[in-house]
């Protein structure tokens, strides 16, 4: 019984051992078709594109500096999510059309950690730009006349820099040894290890809260915004215009909220 339990400690080591060795045979089971995928993934691609589109037209023909800035956080959300599904599905749909072997083709787990810090750093920014894009807009609605509120078009894209390299930061732990990515059912993708030693357990926990974090901050500082919007909305009209904008930037704002939490909290729970 000596070298069978050598060669699974072997495969545990691995970024694929502990998905082979719980799952056997079934790694190439398809659980659905692979056009199912193909077609969802399109889908997302062309209405992030045509997004990005009306963002920015919209973004040239304003002179407000508040609804500006809101529509630059908005770009960095949809590249974000555009780049995400394009870098993810080149690797996912591949492996439902062919069900390549993980090991004989990348048995240096570089692809898998790759994918593995895709997910992450895909997974944790819109969460994050929602964070921070709820912030902003709590602070120009419960503070208007403040100079520090206004965010040029210029610093509101060096902070999603700054959301982008602390998400790459967080991706790149467990190549730097925080952690593993490993080979996830149906063997189509790679995520973090869910396995009781102390890195897992580390980044797992750093992941998790990070998210569930951006969430909650999401949903106190949209909720202030909005009853602060529900008390202010019926006054003078000279400012009406100017409030409809807000209102319509909180709508986009909690409907980013919603999505945000029902695929994620689950998941980071």
């Amino acid at each position: 019984m000596e070298p069978p339990n050598g060669s699974a400690g072997s495969q545990l080591d691995t970024c694929f051992g502990v998905f082979n060795a719980s799952d056997g045979h079934n790694t190439h089971r398809s659980i659905t078709s692979p056009w199912f995928s193909t077609a969802f993934g399109l889908i997302g691609l062309c209405s992030n594109l045509f997004a990005l589109c009306v963002l920015l037209s919209s973004s040239r023909k304003l002179s407000s500096w508040a609804r500006s800035s809101f529509l630059v956080f908005l770009c960095g959300l949809v590249i974000t999510d555009f780049m995400g599904l394009l870098v993810t599905a080149s690797v996912i749909i591949p492996y439902h059309f062919i069900k390549f072997a993980w090991a004989k083709v990348d048995p240096s787990c570089h692809l898998c950690n790759f994918l593995g810090f895709s997910m992450v750093f895909f997974g944790q920014c819109p969460l994050l730009l929602g964070a921070t894009m709820a912030g902003e807009r709590f602070f120009g609605i419960n503070h208007p006349f403040s100079r520090s509120t206004s965010i040029s078009k210029r610093r509101a894209w060096s902070i999603v820099g700054l959301v982008w390299g602390f998400s790459c930061l967080l991706g790149l732990l467990p190549v730097l040894g925080l952690g593993r990515y490993t080979l996830q059912y149906p063997g189509s993708w790679c995520f973090l290890t869910l396995l009781p030693d102390t890195g897992n357990v580390v980044f797992c926990l750093l992941f998790a809260l990070l998210g569930i974090f951006s969430v909650l901050l999401s949903f106190i500082f949209n909720t202030v915004s909005v009853v602060t919007l529900c008390r202010v909305y019926h006054d003078r009209e000279s400012v009406q215009r100017r409030r409809d904008s807000e209102v319509e930037m909180m709508v986009q704002l909690v409907g980013i909220m919603i999505i945000a939490t029902i695929c994620w909290m689950p998941l980071l729970v």
